[in-house]
């Protein structure tokens, strides 16, 4: 009864550990394919996205990313709270949604006033009245150019806002359709500087930006470099005062913390593959004591923490895996043996009932010949047996345990065959 339960029992676990071996091999050549939200595919984000996208192809062949085109910040946070992406672009000013983690900091994006020469714009509260450019409704540019003109006494009914994508509110701006574009934008944008290489539009300075901190924290100081636009004809034509708001990279809090790794290692190990494809990954900063506005990914903070990840968070799933595949294997191997030490003892015992049914035949025969017969099928039984425990079907401990009922049945054998032969003595003195 027992070797049937125990049959099933190790067949079983042999498909467990076969079973867990499979998802072992899988899970280390599995390919993620993941989701990066990024921005218009006119903005800076989309060009950094697919840059990235292509790199880490290039170096972790397990990664895929696909590169979704989107309206900004707040739709890429609400795509990756719902899963639907599972990596964003994100400006650092933008509500943090509970599953979303920090992955990197990557470069400054600087608030860009362009204004038409002939608009007599000269700071952001010369806005008033005038028509002005923004990007669509949902991005971050748009989001932050509210907050920004409160604080210079300005709002809706104010001036002329007119919402449209980043390639028509640039050809706006040239025709004389808007007196002034705003964007946030990192810095040496091409449309930019393109748009800047006429005369008839120029950048504007916006100031005040410890006054602008005290109710908007996430901005910081920046400076647009003299001719960062254009070196022969400076534009600007001096350091211009700005402020700005960091690009975060960000990933959801489900992503395996190896994956997010291997893309934190790609930032800044990688970095020329990146620059080459993109330049301005050249700002991408390692530096992450500031505050980023949510924590990091843990797969992200092992790398941030020493330059490489921590053993078992880079191998926590294979590690599992093997484990579970061990505890199958010396369970399987520990009810395989008792499986067989079991049939051993079987066969062991079926030996020694053959012997004490045959110690009942010899009491029982009546002539030297069934005597013959009943030893011959003893010495039968016992080399079964030798031949058993050289294959191991039985142990030597079963086997010692045989000796002792074959010696009594040899010697009744014996005794049985010497009162045969004294009775047939007395028989014949008669």
């Amino acid at each position: 009864m027992q070797g049937k339960l125990v049959l099933p029992v190790v067949v079983l676990s042999l498909v467990g550990v076969v079973a867990s071996a499979f998802f072992l091999v899988r899970e280390h050549t599995r390919t993620y394919r993941l989701v990066l939200a990024s921005g218009g595919s006119t903005g800076e984000y989309y060009a950094f996205s697919q840059a990235f996208a292509e790199v880490v192809a290039r170096n972790h062949p397990t990664i895929a990313i696909e590169v979704l085109e989107t309206n900004g910040s707040l739709q890429n946070m609400d795509l990756l709270k719902t899963n639907a992406a599972q990596l964003a672009l994100v400006q650092s000013d933008t509500p943090v949604q509970p599953p979303v983690r920090a992955v990197a900091l990557l470069f400054p994006e600087l608030f860009h006033l362009l204004a038409h020469t002939d608009a007599d714009i000269n700071g952001v509260a010369d806005l008033r009245g005038k028509r002005v450019a923004l990007m669509p409704e949902g991005s971050g540019s748009y989001a932050l150019f509210w907050p920004l003109v409160q604080h210079y006494g300005l709002g809706a009914d104010t001036m002329t806002v007119l919402p449209m994508p980043a390639d028509q509110a640039h050809a706006a701006l040239a025709a004389g359709e808007v007196d002034a574009l705003f964007r946030v934008i990192t810095l040496g944008n091409p449309a930019v500087g393109e748009l800047l290489q006429t005369s008839t539009t120029r950048l504007i300075p916006i100031d005040q930006a410890d006054a602008l901190q005290l109710s908007l924290p996430y901005l910081e100081a920046q400076i647009i470099p003299k001719g960062t636009y254009n070196g022969g004809r400076p534009v600007p034509a001096a350091d211009l005062p700005v402020v700005a708001v960091n690009a975060l990279l960000v990933a959801h809090e489900a992503l395996p913390p190896k994956v997010v790794n291997a893309l934190t290692r790609t930032l800044h190990q990688n970095r020329n593959e990146l620059v080459a494809l993109y330049p301005r990954a050249a700002r991408i900063r390692l530096d992450t004591s500031g505050d980023l506005g949510l924590p990091l990914h843990s797969g992200a903070e092992a790398f941030y923490s020493q330059g490489e990840p921590e053993f078992l968070v880079e191998y926590a799933e294979p590690i599992g895996l093997l484990l579970s595949v061990g505890v199958l294997a010396m369970s399987s191997l520990w009810q395989l043996r008792s499986w067989l030490l079991g049939k051993q003892k079987n066969r062991a015992d079926t030996y020694n009932l053959e012997i004490l049914a045959l110690i009942d035949e010899v009491d029982k025969a009546q002539s030297l010949e069934e005597l013959n017969a009943l030893r011959e099928k003893l010495f039968d039984i016992l080399k079964r047996v030798v031949s058993d425990l050289d294959v191991d079907r039985i142990t030597s401990e079963s086997f010692e345990s045989f000796t002792f009922p074959w010696e009594i049945a040899n010697n009744t054998l014996r005794h049985q065959e010497m009162v045969l032969r004294s009775n047939a003595g007395e028989a014949d003195r008669r």
